[in-house]
């Protein structure tokens, strides 16, 4: 593996794929179709398994957080120091790390196909990435200790307990170097199809948190849930190191074998990549900024809401998370119908998951806290407040899962590797027939963005859109900003949620164009309608459910009548209203409950 140098960021974004795959191809994947679908159904019902045990792991971690210190200057001191850590998991596992590893170890597993003469180009992938990762990783975690009092300064100037913040920062700053790991195993894994263990490094992270929460907090207060921060980021890394040694070892080949630089390091396409993410994360600056200046407690109630809330947006990150690998590994290999039709896809059964969810929280809101957190230190009055940014903050979940999914494909067309004997260099190196600007007709039937011009595609201007998800994430923070700064003295916490709801909106509609400029031309009306049936669906289920959920006091009474009045009239009026992401799982449903009698399979020879 060799190093590109900065002058090849003019590179093509498609430098990574080889020709597109014409259309007499197809027929061959289709006995593929049904083993692939079972493969996805197992590693999403894996993945969906592990991933709500995290999740319940976590709401537990808070309702202790809740029950043992409430909402007061305390909590708000530890939550401006796990900025660091709540900045570092997408920045490290969940976003950064995955755009770019994922669809460098899926072009390393192509090549490795193509060439098994060569040595193993995922072997070469770890020994020219791994050891500067871990040499980043340290000198970032040295530098956010020593600069944490400059560091909590900054994001929350207002701040009752700067001294306490700044301790639990300097814990909290260690889980740079373990999330780091976690993130490149769980990506190199992801992309072998190896999805239980990554899966499963929320439980150990939270079981972390919990075990010094349960036996220190007396002794530590809040500075045990930064201690078990950092333990349970530990726990996290050791989760994936034996099963990335054994996908490793899988890999060697007996003998020796030709030698050659199979993949080119791009290390520039790391900066649109980390940009994207931590401007995305900047929202939770802006957050901890406005509500530091509020009374104590707002910044806790910001928080609880969003953690409650941002389950039903976990929900629907599973599907890409499990599907990202095969968009990933079709772009590599130059097949953008089908990255086309699986983003498609995912779009819609996203927002399917994260509407039935948004609807139920903005329905029974304030029952939901009232029975997780209305306990100890936490009052009635703190299930109000956070009820009330509950449901504001909720409005912004379909967006924030839409860009998830679209974020990931948009990335991947221009990994942080490309094969060695694809074209490089400025303008020259424009890959022909090939890319977002070249004309390529990359659909069935369907224009490519570029609308039938035969742009060449630039490096100039692939440069260029290397940075779009950047600027629409930019675009956000600004509507944010304005929203918040608006109405943040009138209406308090509320104001925060509503800007943030409002920027990632904003957010999600420009990445929907930039998909298009990308070259993955997604079908809009198609798109676009399936979005308004599933929207129209929710919002007259989270009415419903509101009526309902209203008819009792009890807590837990009000969130199961809101909750299933929720859903039933969700999955009528989706299949009504012709959503496909709502009707195929019923008609699976009522298939497998009611199967068809034997005689409709075919009647028996005569004599039997």
């Amino acid at each position: 593996m060799t190093t590109e140098q900065p002058g090849a960021l003019a590179a093509p974004p498609t430098a990574a794929l080889p020709a597109a795959r014409s259309g007499g191809s197809a027929p061959a994947a289709a006995p593929q179709t049904s083993g692939r679908a079972g493969v996805l159904a197992r590693a999403f019902g894996v993945t969906a398994l592990l991933s709500a045990a995290g999740s319940a792991l976590g709401l537990l971690r808070d309702l202790l957080l809740a029950r043992y210190f409430g909402a007061n200057q305390g909590t708000d001191a530890f939550l401006v120091a796990w900025t660091v850590p709540e900045t570092a998991a997408p920045l490290l596992i969940e976003d950064a790390m995955a755009f770019l590893m994922v669809p460098a170890f899926s072009l390393a597993l192509v090549l490795r196909e193509e060439r098994p003469e060569q040595a193993d180009p995922v072997r070469q992938l770890v020994r020219a990435t791994l050891p500067w990762l871990l040499l980043a990783l340290c000198t970032l975690a040295a530098a956010v200790a020593l600069g944490a009092p400059q560091l909590v300064d900054l994001l929350a100037p207002g701040l009752a307990d700067p001294a306490l913040a700044v301790t639990c920062t300097r814990i909290t700053a260690f889980t740079v170097l373990p999330f780091g790991i976690a993130g490149y195993l769980g990506s190199a894994l992801r992309a072998h199809h190896g999805f239980t263990a990554p899966a499963a490094i929320y439980v150990a992270y939270n079981l972390g948190i919990l075990t010094v929460l349960l036996t220190c907090h007396a002794v530590l207060g809040v500075r045990s849930a930064a201690v078990g921060v950092a333990l349970g980021s530990l726990l996290m890394a050791g989760v994936l190191i034996a099963p990335f040694c054994r996908r490793l070892r899988q890999g060697r080949r007996p003998g020796p074998r030709r030698g050659g630089a199979g993949l080119v390091l791009i290390p520039f396409a790391l900066l649109p990549v980390a940009s994207f993410t931590l401007t995305r994360q900047a929202q939770v600056f802006i957050e901890r900024f406005l509500g530091s200046d509020l009374p104590a407690g707002t910044i806790s109630h910001l928080n609880y809401a969003a953690k409650v809330s941002q389950l039903a947006m976990t929900a629907a990150i599973l599907i890409c998370t499990v599907t990202f690998p095969l968009v990933a590994r079709a772009l590599a290999a130059g097949d953008l119908t089908a990255a086309r039709d699986r983003v498609e896809k995912d779009l819609g059964q996203a927002a399917a998951v994260v509407l039935v969810g948004t609807a139920f929280l903005v329905a029974c809101a304030p029952s939901v806290v009232s029975l997780l957190f209305e306990r100890g230190a936490f009052g009635a009055h703190d299930t109000a407040a956070t009820a009330a940014v509950m449901r504001v903050y909720s409005l912004g979940l379909p967006a924030q899962a839409l860009t998830g999914v679209m974020v990931r494909p948009y990335f991947s067309v221009r990994p942080v590797v490309r094969r060695a004997d694809d074209p490089q260099g400025g303008d020259a190196g424009a890959v022909r027939g090939r890319g977002p600007w070249s004309g390529h007709r990359a659909t069935d039937g369907a224009e490519a963005p570029s609308r039938g011009r035969q742009r060449p595609a630039t490096g100039r201007r692939i440069a260029l859109l290397d940075w779009y998800p950047v600027a629409a994430m930019a675009v956000g923070l600004l509507v944010t900003i304005g929203v918040g700064l608006a109405t943040t003295p009138h209406i308090g916490a509320l104001g925060i949620a509503a800007g943030n709801a409002a920027g990632i909106t904003a957010t999600a509609a420009l990445l929907l164009r930039g998909l298009l400029l990308r070259g993955i031309a997604l079908r809009l009306p198609k798109v676009l309608g399936g979005q308004a049936r599933l929207l129209a669906a929710a919002a007259v289920a989270a009415a419903a459910g509101t009526a309902v959920g209203a008819l009792s006091t009890d807590p837990l009474l009000a969130v199961l009548l809101g909750g299933v009045c929720v859903v039933l009239v969700f999955a009528v009026l989706g299949t009504a209203f012709g959503a496909a992401e709502v009707r195929g799982p019923l008609l699976a449903l009522v298939r497998a409950l009611y199967p068809p009698p034997p005689a409709a399979e075919g009647k028996l020879p005569h004599g039997r």
